[in-house]
């Protein structure tokens, strides 16, 4: 399959722990650590970011699910909806080649997502940004999917040496939001693919209830906020990574009207049912967890973020889970307790890829931490902008998601 729109540059790749000290009891030995007061619904503990617990010892995050949980009903209702949106987004796309744009990785929700588009009577152009860490699995993914529904593929694809050089940056600044390009880079490359192929609407396959929402302090994003990393610690001016400015996303959401939709908020979405259903119908293979399917992604969830931060995302995963009566607390503790997935060889080759020693990449792992805060970000524009942002996600301009947590002063 050749597809109809298709951007594709080739470039060549170029080639001891931090110690924790035990407390001790007044009699020497080690002593018991003060139990971490615990959500009573989620796993979330007094230790997540901006956390605050109700007089029924409930987290603010599950009251987050609660408040989405209305406003996108599922089941019969959310399917009536979709069939709304999707009647609407076939009426715009007349005459076009293609009436929505789909951002695909490879991965479960966003296999699936593709499907869904077809399934609603719609002609999507999938979109995909190549960070040129893509698994093996990743690629076979999305290939067998596209070609089998028939659907084309636009590809962003960035140069390995300036991608690699952002990614040693935000490990010099000692932050913990080394995976924010890549986000921004699939941002941009869907507003970029929707652009091109002069369409309003974007699909994205997130879910609350099965993905829950990732505090601030475990993971920020924008566009000043990576090219301020960039300039400080980078050794190469950004020319092929494609940032999202505040002026481009103003363009692309005011001046284009781009909407963004999520389909699956309004779908009983069972994430072990959809890939038993992607592995029948389109050969489809697993990764081995959420997120996996890249292997910086992987390095970053399975590795770095656990060890550099002591932060376990799979608990955002599991709490959603939970809140949406898809797991029971026992199930979430048993799986907390087990080590997070990691393909032999990962941190080996992410150090490879990325040109650090042993001793180079120890020194990097045990920096001072540092926050996004601690840098010029658009943060303060977002909190300033906030009934324009409100605005925005009642337009199905901005995932409201995004609205709640980045205009927000509260940082949740």
């Amino acid at each position: 399959m050749e597809p109809a729109i298709k951007i594709k540059t080739e470039f060549q790749e170029r080639p001891s722990l931090r110690v924790v000290e035990t407390p001790t009891s007044a009699e020497g030995g080690p002593a018991a650590a003060p139990a971490k007061k615990t959500c009573a619904r989620c796993l979330y503990d007094e230790e997540t970011p901006a956390i605050v617990f109700d007089q029924d010892g409930v987290c603010n995050y599950c009251r987050m699910h609660d408040q989405l949980d209305r406003e996108y009903p599922a089941g019969a209702e959310g399917r009536a909806i979709l069939e709304r949106q999707a009647e609407q987004i076939r009426r715009e796309g007349k005459g076009k080649d293609y009436d929505c744009v789909v951002g695909v990785s490879g991965g479960c929700d966003s296999s699936y997502l593709v499907w869904l588009a077809k399934d609603l009577g719609l002609r999507p152009l999938a979109a995909h940004f190549d960070n040129t860490w893509d698994s093996k699995t990743a690629v076979e993914n999305i290939h067998n999917v596209l070609d089998k529904l028939g659907v084309d593929l636009y590809t962003h694809v960035v140069d390995n040496v300036e991608y690699n050089d952002i990614y040693r940056s935000f490990l010099k600044a000692g932050v913990p939001d080394i995976e924010a390009p890549t986000d921004i880079g699939l941002a941009s490359t869907l507003y970029m693919a929707a652009a091109k192929a002069k369409v309003r609407w974007i699909f994205e396959g997130h879910s609350f209830r099965s993905e829950g929402v990732s505090p601030l302090g475990w993971l920020y994003m924008d566009g000043k906020y990576i090219s301020t990393i960039q300039k400080t610690y980078g050794g190469m001016p950004i020319r092929t990574f494609p940032n999202l400015t505040m002026a481009r996303f103003l363009w692309w959401t005011g001046g284009r009207r781009i909407k963004k939709i999520r389909p699956l908020y309004h779908l009983e979405y069972r994430k072990e049912e959809v890939k038993k259903f992607l592995v029948d119908q389109f050969g489809w293979q697993w990764y081995g967890g959420h997120h996996l399917e890249n292997r910086f992604t992987a390095f970053y969830h399975s590795y770095f973020l656990p060890r550099r931060f002591g932060i376990d995302q799979r608990v955002n995963g599991y709490s959603a889970l939970m809140r949406s009566g898809q797991m029971t607390r026992e199930e979430g503790m048993r799986l907390m307790a087990q080590p997070p997935h990691m393909e032999a060889g990962l941190l080996e080759m992410v150090r490879k890829r990325l040109g650090l020693d042993e001793m180079e990449f120890e020194r990097l792992m045990n920096l001072p931490r540092r926050t996004f805060k601690e840098f010029r970000t658009y943060k303060k524009d977002f909190e300033r902008l906030r009934p324009l942002f409100w605005a925005m996600y009642k337009l199905d301009l901005v995932p409201k998601s995004f609205y709640l947590k980045y205009t927000s002063r509260k940082n949740i």
